[in-house]
């Protein structure tokens, strides 16, 4: 039987740092790889401003985590302001994630009254052509740079979000660039996960060899930028993995350190569903993220707390010791995890083990030939 020390060390403790909210569904593009299968049309049975307001409540009282405004595209939402404004006074940080369509002057000049420090902006191609055709609107590209400007005149932060598959993994570098040129402080390349519409670029998806090369590279670019940009890749646990395995490299190298990361990484983990991280969708559904599409609850029918600290899909995902597979036995399991949205869509199993995830855990390497 596990002793109750060896039942802690597999227990992680769960402590509320990021809530994604997706507080509309609607979207006035039609991008080829939404999770939500979005488009321009008004979807019934939303979170009211007052189901909205009494959510934000809810939140705040069990922490101070960071509320990213996300969709579908939240700046359809017509009550986006006053959402914000009553989450800042809350005492929440509000952060919005949008397509940068929509962000005119009027537009930015009210998402920093709210106060919002930063927009993610999602940008996948360095070029109008190629924009335009993922994003499925002509001018797309040029309408997000133009928000990007407005963006920056308002003095909000600019934060770019690619979402990374065989399409534009090329690309990345002059992603980086423009980045740069458009004076980003971030870039957080997405790891493809197929769902909703995305299950469509499936035949573009990267292999585990090209995810592997995509975060090494991401590493080196982080090691040779240093504070100049901030690298933060997303559904990509075992890019932890990668940094401690490269960390050590270097010092051994280099009898120094080099830190993978940015001293402005705060990311402590990889997969973060239901252990620092959560998403709650324009319905009240909470979930462990918005890939992960298996349902804790819904803050209609039990209240956040409640959910968040009991319910039975964030149990399982904060006992290390229900992952299967061999990462479950993996050295580096409690700094990485393993996708869980990534395995639940490969097998319908969201404790199977990263299918995306080339390493051989040294418990799975050959053993030592017995003694004669």
């Amino acid at each position: 039987m596990m002793s109750k020390i060896a039942e802690r060390q597999e227990t992680v403790k769960p402590e509320l740092r990021m809530v994604a909210w997706e507080i509309t569904r609607g979207c006035n593009l039609l991008c080829a790889h939404c999770r939500a299968s979005s488009t321009n049309t008004t979807y019934e049975d939303e979170l009211s401003t007052e189901e909205c307001l009494r959510l934000v409540d809810e939140i705040a009282g069990i922490g101070k985590p960071v509320l990213i405004l996300t969709g579908g595209e939240p700046l359809l939402r017509p009550d986006l302001e006053q959402i914000g404004k009553y989450a800042v006074g809350r005492g929440l940080k509000v952060v919005i994630g949008t397509n940068g369509t929509l962000l005119t002057k009027e537009m930015t000049a009210k998402l920093k009254e709210i106060p919002v420090p930063r927009l993610a902006i999602s940008i996948d191609f360095p070029t109008p052509e190629l924009q335009d055709k993922f994003r499925g609107q002509p001018g797309a590209f040029q309408a997000a740079m133009s928000g990007i400007t407005n963006t920056r005149q308002a003095g909000i932060e600019v934060q770019i979000n690619s979402t990374i598959t065989k399409m534009n993994a090329k690309y990345l570098d002059e992603l980086v660039a423009l980045a740069f040129k458009v004076g980003a402080v971030a870039f957080h390349p997405f790891m493809l996960v197929p769902t909703g519409r995305g299950k469509g670029l499936a035949e573009v998806e990267m292999s585990p060899q090209e995810y592997e090369q995509t975060l090494n590279w991401v590493y080196d670019k982080q090691k040779e930028l240093g504070d100049r940009m901030f690298f933060k890749p997303t559904d990509a646990a075992h890019y932890l993995r990668i940094v401690k395995q490269r960390t050590k490299e270097d010092r051994a190298q280099e009898n120094k350190s080099h830190a993978g990361h940015s001293s402005k990484n705060p990311q402590s983990r990889g997969c973060l569903a239901g252990i620092s991280f959560c998403f709650i969708s324009h319905r009240g559904r909470v979930q462990g993220c918005g890939y992960l599409d298996v349902e804790a609850g819904n803050v209609r029918e039990r209240g956040f707390k409640e959910i968040w600290e009991n319910a039975n899909l964030f149990r399982e995902l904060r006992d290390l010791s229900n992952i299967k597979g061999k990462c479950r036995i993996c050295e580096y399991k409690r700094v990485c995890g393993g996708c869980r949205a990534r395995a639940y869509e490969a097998t319908g199993d969201y404790l199977q083990e990263e299918p995306y995830c080339i390493y051989e855990p040294l418990a799975l390497r050959s053993t030592p030939a017995k003694a004669t």
